[in-house]
């Protein structure tokens, strides 16, 4: 599969697809709508929403069927980077490239409009079609679990009660399953909830995400001390300069790299149960794995 292809088309269609859910810049209060649509429009790779239309594929659905999952996935994500940047968190000043959400709007509407994204994912998701295996109510208990505070934001606290503090292997794994491969590994499972999975598909599924979500976070970590600000689209070296607990600086930067791999692996052997129908969760795990920013 030529991924990069991939990847290019079905973004056209996230776009449109969140597009048509959120308000209008035009539509009253013009400001917060505006600064929604900054974030939300800012060039992303929507990594977390393309795996949820890769599962309903695997699992035989239709990707029209898991468009609101994935729309829902992409606002809780970028309402998450909106948050982390802030002054109070981790105060970037760049994010896919250019001014983060506060420095164009200031804080107080970058903290409204991160609100605002986190809320209209799940008006999205409501809009879901219920599947015989998987009710409404059910996709919706498990957006909200993977967000809150034992997960997503579980591992945020995590990571910044950690800044300058000497973590070992096991927090670090704690911080980045929080952080990272819990909303990953939920967009992996609502796609397979919209294509009406069976339970041991879910399973699978979310060994899956749990393994590519941990790798995906490792090659992050990489990145951040190997390449430049400009091939980022965020300032290089901060979690260095934050002096945060990161693979490389526990492990290394060669262990840190056979971790990566290593999950990307367990990744793969999870995926066994579908056969070729699961080609493209496999490209798209081999592509994590190789990303160079």
């Amino acid at each position: 599969m030529e991924i990069s292809s991939y990847l290019a088309a079905r973004i056209q269609l996230l776009d449109r697809e969140l597009n048509r859910h959120l308000p209008s810049e035009s539509t009253k209060p013009h400001t917060i709508h505006k600064a929604m649509r900054y974030s939300i429009f800012a060039g992303g790779k929507r990594l977390r929403p393309v795996l949820t239309l890769a599962a309903a594929e695997a699992c035989g659905g239709k990707i029209a069927d898991a468009f609101p999952a994935a729309c829902a996935v992409e606002c809780i994500h970028t309402y998450s980077l909106i948050h982390d940047d802030l002054p109070c968190m981790d105060d970037d000043d760049l994010r896919r490239g250019r001014p983060t959400n506060h420095k164009v709007f200031g804080d107080g509407i970058a903290v409204l409009a991160g609100d605002a994204l986190l809320t209209v994912a799940f008006e999205i998701l409501a809009k879901s079609k219920p599947t015989k295996r998987h009710p409404i109510a059910a996709q919706i208990a498990d957006l909200a679990h993977a967000s809150g505070s034992r997960w997503l934001v579980g591992g945020q606290v995590a990571d910044l009660e950690g800044e300058g503090r000497k973590l070992g292997g096991d927090d670090l794994k704690y911080i980045h399953r929080c952080k990272t491969a819990a909303l990953l590994t939920a967009s992996i499972r609502l796609g397979a909830m919209s294509a009406n999975a069976t339970p041991a598909q879910v399973k699978s599924l979310t060994t899956f995400g749990q393994s590519v979500g941990l790798a995906f976070q490792v090659i992050d970590d990489i990145l951040d001390v190997t390449q430049p600000t400009e091939k980022l689209g965020k300032s290089a070296g901060k979690d260095v300069a934050s002096q945060k607990a990161t693979y490389p600086a526990v492990f290394g930067l060669d262990k840190s790299r056979a971790e990566a791999g290593r999950l990307t692996r367990a990744a793969h052997a999870a995926l066994k149960p579908f056969g070729k129908n699961a080609d493209t969760l496999r490209a798209l795990a081999d592509y994590l794995l190789a990303r160079e920013y």
